[in-house]
């Protein structure tokens, strides 16, 4: 056969629907190792509670977020906004050193759809061949069966997810509220779980690969983060081009490179794609290719690692030698910004307070000479404990007086309540006197929020 010309490709037209060969192989078991344990660690993550909070929870509905069992509020958003700057550099950092691993390793997608539900499709109709045939063939009641049969257990998997999903969102004991109340006390929570059931059974069942390949923006991204020195699965063409089938006398190929063009690598490929064809946006480094490469070259006495984790520097040049500024430039921005959120996080006050004047109110003067204003509060206990407080006036000629007089903030409570600042008329001297009124609690401040006391105007 002659030798195939190697012409590396961004990406190439794939053919659906992907019938992708059961992969075998040593990465394979690491995945399974990493991939599972990660599984475990996902489903029992809701279930653990730190100081009386869930591990994680993103309640959008109740404008609650938990992380390692902080609670974090709307008050802190920008706390939130700078997690989400960090996470963002460490993604473009890793991403830049070790390419697209985190989708074929740690993406929840793949983990579901390659360790889960491609395992129940093997299980059902088979590998590959027995897929096409099945699905090209007529609808035998053998077929029929099949199919019910593993879309019904789809079906239950993807119901599973749901309420694992939603556990993250509303919470598990509030999920756990949904399930064992009767119906009709949580319409709405049963309508989400069938929503997000059927969702997740369509991406499954249907979508597949292609939440990887066209929906997933970070796939795209790899045009711009990548650089010649990133690691990616990639084929050696210096080694295995040009390519050609072994000759059955010898055992050898003669003029030729080790690559025996036996397309095992393609037909082992969750997104249908051919790794010979260079860098692709399709490829998730699942290293399903490099396992099955690997098993042919020693079938033929060939080293392995004619597909590896490779830079193109590393192939082209056939050098390990780094000089990636931008991995430097990334790490010092990427620690800067981790130091600054620290702080943040350590300096995060115990109480959220706003403080407003009351609407449509101004001063008063009271019978005994002395000026008063009107201000409604809103406190926060983010302390994750009941919280006793006072409140003082930094000021010590303007006292405080409680309209709904309150000393304790319930756990995670918000409560609203109104209260007098008053002075007497010779203390202040402008119209507008800058006051800072101090959260109190067992006798250290919590929390110091700004405000403005108005008076008559003065002589």
């Amino acid at each position: 056969m002659a030798a195939t010309e190697y012409k590396p490709t961004i990406s190439a037209k794939i053919p659906r629907p992907i019938y992708a060969k059961k992969p075998h192989g040593q990465l394979l078991k690491y995945r399974h190792w990493f991939g599972y344990s990660l599984l475990a660690i996902f489903i029992a993550m809701p279930f653990i509670k730190v100081n009386g909070e869930q591990f994680l929870l993103f309640d959008i509905i109740d404008r609650k977020f938990v992380v390692f069992g902080t609670v974090f509020w709307p008050q802190d958003l920008h706390i939130f906004v700078f997690g989400m700057l960090v996470f963002m550099v460490f993604i473009v950092l890793f991403t830049v050193i070790y390419g697209r691993i985190w989708c074929g390793w740690a993406c929840p997608q793949t983990i579901f759809m390659e360790l889960i539900f491609r395992k129940v499709e093997y299980w059902i109709e088979g590998d590959a061949n027995q897929q096409r045939k099945l699905n090209n063939g007529p609808n035998t009641s053998d077929k029929i069966a099949k199919k019910t049969l593993k879309h019904i257990i789809f079906l239950a998997i993807s119901f599973l997810i749901s309420n694992l999903f939603l556990s993250y969102v509303i919470g598990v004991d509030h999920l756990y509220q949904i399930i064992t109340d009767p119906i009709t006390q949580h319409l709405g929570g049963l309508a989400s779980i069938i929503i997000f059931t059927l969702m997740f059974y369509g991406v499954f069942a249907y979508v597949r690969e292609i939440v990887c390949t066209t929906i997933c923006p970070y796939g795209r991204l790899q045009g711009v983060l990548l650089d010649d020195q990133s690691l990616v699965v990639a084929y050696n063409y210096q080694r295995g081009e040009p390519r050609g089938h072994i000759k059955k006398k010898d055992n050898q190929h003669s003029e030729s490179g080790d690559c025996v063009d036996c397309n095992l690598c393609v037909q082992v490929c969750p997104t249908g794609i051919d790794i010979r064809d260079g860098l692709q946006l399709e490829c998730v480094n699942c290293t399903a290719c490099i396992d099955a490469c690997d098993d042919v070259m020693e079938k033929i006495n060939k080293p392995p690692r004619l597909i590896g984790f490779y830079s193109s520097k590393q192939i082209e040049e056939n050098t390990n030698e780094k000089n990636n500024s931008r991995i430097i430039a990334y790490s010092i921005v990427l620690a800067l910004l981790l130091v600054v959120f620290g702080w943040l996080i350590f300096s995060r006050t115990t109480v959220g307070g706003t403080l407003l004047r009351a609407k449509g109110t101004s001063y008063q003067i009271n019978t005994d000479g002395t000026v008063s204003n009107l201000y409604n509060l809103e406190l926060i206990n983010k302390s994750g404990n009941e919280l006793p407080f006072k409140l003082e006036s930094m000021d010590k000629n303007f006292t405080i007086k409680l309209v709904n007089s309150r000393d304790v903030l319930a756990k995670d409570e918000t409560a609203q309540f109104s209260f007098f600042l008053i002075s007497e008329s010779k203390n202040i001297h402008d119209y507008k006197t800058d006051i800072k009124i101090d959260v109190v609690s067992e006798g250290k401040t919590v929390e110091t929020l700004k405000t403005t006391f108005i008076s008559p105007p003065t002589d």
